[in-house]
């Protein structure tokens, strides 16, 4: 770098070499976070380059008026002492934020065929809640609960989690029930591992909490930790090549020119993203790269955020899951012309106005790309009069189902948001909006769970796609990546 220096008569430059980091991390989302922190404490020079104005991903908030919005957070399991993210959280600094805990006889409310069923908290209590209304499958959900405190990773993996869960219980609805509050998964019946399916609810039933505020507070607290460790973060810095020389990656070059060189480098975006930077590679073979842009990746989501009049609706410390169907696993089987509404997820936010009353709630369904596809090429808020008439009527059915657990909802309604898969794609360079990265499957586990090394020795994955999603999955993810590259420097 030359930087002019004027004394008196003469100018010259001053020379300046470039820092060289120990590594450099794309994507500041929750795994980039946590591996940033990670290696941080462990002596290394690590920056983290974000495309986005703000760092964090699915867990960033975002302001709309008065109102402050979460993108992805919502709820969080397995906090307590002794339980999986206890001892993570409190090293990451995030255990002493503002968590509540859910409602422990009842912290998910499945409601099907208009009938309401609890989950209660801890494994005994919660067989014993809907023992109670399926007396003749207790033993069936004995065998559930031991499932889900299982540890062999292999047969998990190697299971269909559908045909595991009606081998144990005989009872369709039952069944429903047990899987009614996966939609913070891709329940998809031919391919779903027992594996995802365990991890993405065992540590709920432990315990299951809220975050007190905006999501960005947990941001907030990761970057704090981070840059107190010694580490860099920069925004607005979107890296578009990764440079391979004498097969290492060497340097990250930004969109506006600049670059930045490291010893290891760790993407947290999408494998086949990541492989897209490289574009020309001794290392990297096209089998390899067609491997990993074949791979097929989950659905997305509709968000429906809506910001409630003062005072019209109390509270709620649990999570709704409301269904127009007794099949959930036929949630998004079926493939109409036009999106249908057949699951939903309710989440409120704690009030922070010192009320009992609830300010925003927030509504997720499923939405397969095929039905925003059109306006892939259309940049936000110029996408046309057809893409909000859709947005509309998938608000319409969202709430209309929502009623039935939450009468006069559309009354209390002052204004709403939405986002798509569109927004996933756009704004946190999700393929195809994908809400929970590559799709996983039973039959090809070694295919589809992947390692966070590369061919390259120096370029490594981290985040959703490879093993698990959701807050615990991207944390223990974190850690496999973290300890990969530690073996290599110990």
């Amino acid at each position: 770098m030359l930087i002019p220096a004027d004394f008196g008569l003469s100018t010259f430059f001053i020379t300046f070499a470039p820092v060289k980091y120990d590594v450099i991390i794309i994507g500041s989302g929750l795994g980039g976070m946590e591996c940033g922190i990670t290696l941080s404490r462990r002596g290394m020079r690590v920056l983290i380059l974000e495309r986005q104005f703000q760092p964090g991903g699915c867990m960033q908030s975002y302001k709309r008026k008065d109102c402050c919005l979460d993108t992805g957070l919502h709820y969080v399991g397995g906090l307590d002492v002794g339980q999986p993210l206890h001892d993570l959280f409190e090293q990451y600094g995030l255990l002493d934020l503002p968590w509540q805990r859910l409602d422990r006889d009842g912290f998910d409310q499945i409601t099907i065929q208009g009938r309401t069923y609890r989950f209660a908290e801890g494994y005994d209590r919660f067989v014993e809640e809907l023992a109670k209304s399926f007396p003749e499958e207790r033993a069936g959900l004995q065998e559930y609960v031991k499932m889900l405190q299982s540890t062999d990773e292999q047969w998990l993996q190697q299971t269909n989690a559908y045909d595991y869960l009606t081998s144990i219980i005989h009872n369709p609805l039952l069944v429903s029930i047990i899987s009614g509050a996966c939609l913070k998964m891709e329940l998809r019946r031919k391919t779903l591992p027992l594996f995802t399916f365990a991890h993405g609810n065992g540590t709920f039933i432990e315990s299951s909490w809220r975050l007190c505020g905006e999501g960005n507070i947990l941001v907030n607290r990761l970057r704090e930790v981070f840059e107190s460790l010694g580490g860099t973060l920069l925004c607005n810095a979107e890296v578009t090549q990764l440079m391979e020389q004498d097969g290492r990656i060497t340097k990250a070059i930004l969109a506006d020119g600049r670059t930045f060189e490291a010893t290891t480098f760790i993407s947290n975006a999408h494998p086949a993203i990541t492989l897209g930077l490289v574009r020309e590679s001794q290392i990297i073979k096209k089998i390899f790269r067609m491997r990993i842009s074949t791979l097929s990746n989950t659905y997305g989501m509709f968000t429906l955020q809506l910001k409630l009049k003062a005072n019209t609706l109390k509270y709620f410390n649990h999570n709704k899951f409301v269904y127009a169907t007794d099949n959930v696993w036929d949630n998004i089987a079926v493939a109409p012309e036009q999106p249908q509404v057949k699951g939903i997820l309710i989440s409120c936010p704690v009030p922070t106005d010192g009320t009992d009353y609830a300010n925003i709630i927030d509504i997720l369904t499923p939405m397969k790309w095929r039905y925003v596809e059109p306006w892939a090429d259309k940049v936000p808020g110029k996408r046309g009069e057809d893409y909000v008439a859709m947005k509309d009527d998938i608000t319409r059915q969202a709430i209309a189902l929502a009623e039935t657990v939450l009468p006069g909802l559309s009354e209390m309604v002052e204004r709403s948001y939405t986002s798509t898969p569109l927004t996933y794609y756009t704004y946190n360079n999700s393929p195809r909006g994908s809400a929970y990265g590559v799709r996983k499957d039973y039959s090809n586990p070694l295919g589809t769970i992947l390692s966070p090394r590369t061919p390259l020795p120096n370029l490594f994955l981290t985040g959703q796609s490879l093993m698990l999603h959701g807050l615990h999955g991207v944390t223990m993810t974190a850690q496999y990546t973290c300890d990969e590259i530690l073996k290599i420097e110990d």
